[in-house]
C-alpha cells in the first residue's frame, strides 16, 4: 500500500543570503557524503534535505512489489558497513571512506576469501589507475567492491577477510514530489534523478539546480504549473508514470536536469518528438544568448528521458546538461567530487532553466486587429517621427515583424524563427503593439498529449 512521508523541514535561511552558485555548491556539499541507491535510507535522508529548501515537497513510499508496467519495485537495499581487511587487520578496502567502494545494491557476505575468489568482485580502472570507479548491480543479486587499480595491484596476500553489512529485504522505494500550481491546467515537468551516490555532477548538480529553480518560480506569476519529480533514475520514473496518469496528460513541455556543474558548455538533448515546442524554445533560447552549446537528435538512451518519451508516453521531454554523460573523464569516479564542480557553473545553469522557463511563460500566440496594410504607428507613439536614419531600427523591424505575422497562427517562438530576431525583442515589440490596442492575445491551451503513433 502507498504512503506518502511526512517529515519535520528545517527552513534554511543561510541558502538565501549566497550568491546562487555558491548556494547550490553547498547544497551539493553537503549532499555528496551520502550513500544513495535506487531505494533506501540515504535517499530518504537526501529527500529530508531538499525538503528545508522546498518546504512544499513531499515525499512518497511505494512499496517493494508494486508493479510498474513491465518493472516491479524491487527490495529496499541499505547498507551499513563493508569492507576488506587483509590478514594484519587492516582494512585495504574501506566503504567508510568512501561509498563508491562497495557496488551498489551489493548483497551481504562475511567470511575468508582466497585472493583468487576475491579478485572476480573487484572494479578497477586501469586507464585510470588512481580513481575509484562507481558499479552497479541493481536486478541481478551479486556483491562486489570498487578500488583504484594502484590499490588493486597492493593487495597480494594470499587470503583476506570481506564483510559487505548489507540489506536487501522487502520495503519501498522513496520519491520526491514538489507541484507549484499556475493560472492553467497545463504543466511543465522538472525531472532529475536522485540514486547516485558519493557523484556531484551527476547528478548532485541537477537535483541543485532544480530545488533553487523551484524556489525562484514560488516567487513568480506562473501561467503553466511546474512539477518537480526527484525520483531513482529508470524505476523511479516509471514509478511516477504508473501513479500519475491525470497529471501525464497534462504535461505540455518537460526537462531532465543532469550534469549541470561541469565547466563544458550546454547540451541539449531533444525529446522523441524532435520539434516539440520545448525542443525549438531552448535552441532559441541557448542561441539568443549566446552560450556555447550543443543540439542532439533524440536517441533512446541516457536519463530519463527515454521513460517520458516512451512510445505509450511521447512526451514532449528533452534533456539538458552540460557535458554529457561518458563525455568527461570524471564521469563515475571518486573524481566527480565537489571540487570537480564550478558555482559559477551552477548558476549559470540556473540562469538558463530561468530563462527557459520565463520564455515558456512568454510564448503568446497574437492576431493582428488592424491587418489590411501596416498600421499607421507613428501616430500611436510607436514609430520615430523622423524616418531614414538608423535609431531604433531594430524595435521598428520587431514591431513590423510581429504585425505580419500576428495571424493567429504564429506564436512569439515562431515569429523569432521565421524572422532571425532574439525572441525578446519580439517579446518587447508584442507588448507595445497589445498595449496600442493593435492586438489581441489568442493563445489557448495546448491539446492533451497526442496518442503514441503521433509523432510530431
Amino acid at each position: 500500500m502507498e504512503t506518502e512521508t511526512a517529515l519535520s523541514p528545517v527552513p534554511v535561511v543561510a541558502a538565501a543570503e549566497q550568491a546562487p552558485g555558491a548556494a547550490m555548491h553547498a547544497l551539493l556539499t553537503r549532499l555528496f557524503p551520502i550513500c544513495r541507491s535506487i531505494t533506501g535510507q540515504g535517499v530518504r535522508q537526501t529527500l529530508g534535505i531538499l525538503r528545508e529548501y522546498l518546504l512544499g515537497l513531499q515525499v512518497y513510499e511505494v512499496p517493494t512489489g508494486t508493479p510498474a508496467y513491465d518493472w516491479l519495485v524491487p527490495p529496499e537495499w541499505n547498507i551499513r558497513d563493508a569492507y576488506v581487511k587483509n590478514q594484519a587487520g587492516e582494512r585495504v578496502i574501506d566503504f567508510q571512506q568512501n561509498n563508491l567502494h562497495v557496488v551498489s545494491y551489493s548483497a551481504p557476505v562475511r567470511g575468508w576469501l582466497t585472493r583468487a575468489e576475491l579478485l572476480p568482485h573487484l572494479h578497477t580502472l586501469p586507464g585510470q589507475p588512481n580513481l575509484i570507479p562507481y558499479r552497479t548491480s541493481y536486478y541481478a543479486e551479486t556483491w562486489g567492491f570498487c578500488l583504484s587499480h594502484q590499490a588493486l595491484l597492493g593487495l597480494d596476500e594470499p587470503g583476506y577477510e570481506v564483510c559487505i553489512d548489507s540489506t536487501l529485504a522487502p520495503g519501498s522505494l522513496t520519491y520526491g514530489e514538489l507541484f507549484l500550481p499556475g493560472e492553467t491546467t497545463d504543466e511543465v515537468l522538472i525531472s532529475c534523478h536522485i540514486c547516485h551516490p558519493s557523484l556531484a555532477n551527476d547528478n548532485l548538480s541537477g537535483i541543485a539546480v532544480a530545488i533553487f529553480l523551484a524556489r525562484y518560480l514560488t516567487r513568480q506569476p506562473r501561467r503553466y504549473g511546474y512539477r518537480f519529480v526527484f525520483v531513482p533514475g529508470t524505476i523511479g520514473s516509471l514509478t511516477w508514470l504508473s501513479r500519475n496518469a491525470d497529471a501525464v496528460t497534462r504535461i505540455r513541455h518537460g526537462l531532465v536536469a543532469t550534469l549541470l556543474g561541469s565547466a563544458g558548455g550546454f547540451t541539449y538533448k531533444k525529446s522523441r518528438r524532435g520539434e516539440a515546442e520545448i525542443d525549438r524554445l531552448v535552441a532559441r533560447v541557448l542561441a539568443d544568448r549566446g552560450l556555447p552549446h550543443h543540439i542532439q537528435e533524440f536517441s533512446p538512451y541516457g536519463y530519463d528521458e527515454r521513460q517520458y518519451c516512451s512510445p505509450g508516453f511521447n512526451l514532449p521531454v528533452g534533456c539538458l546538461s552540460r557535458t554529457p554523460f561518458g563525455e568527461f573523464p570524471e564521469y563515475h569516479t571518486s573524481a566527480d567530487n565537489p571540487e570537480f564542480v564550478r558555482p559559477a557553473a551552477l548558476g549559470g545553469a540556473l540562469e538558463l532553466f530561468q530563462t527557459i522557463v520565463e520564455t515558456l511563460e512568454a510564448n503568446r500566440r497574437y492576431r493582428n486587429l488592424s491587418p489590411f496594410g501596416e498600421p499607421q504607428l507613428g501616430r500611436r507613439g510607436l514609430y520615430k517621427a523622423t524616418g531614414g536614419g538608423p535609431e531604433g531600427a531594430a524595435f521598428q523591424l520587431a514591431l513590423l515583424w510581429v504585425l505580419n505575422l500576428a495571424d493567429g497562427h504564429y506564436d512569439l517562438l515562431g515569429m523569432a524563427e521565421r524572422s532571425g530576431l532574439r525572441f525578446a525583442q519580439l517579446r518587447q515589440a508584442a507588448e507595445a503593439l497589445l498595449a496600442a490596442g493593435l492586438l489581441t492575445d489568442e493563445s489557448h491551451p495546448l491539446p492533451a498529449n497526442p496518442a503514441a503513433h503521433d509523432l510530431r
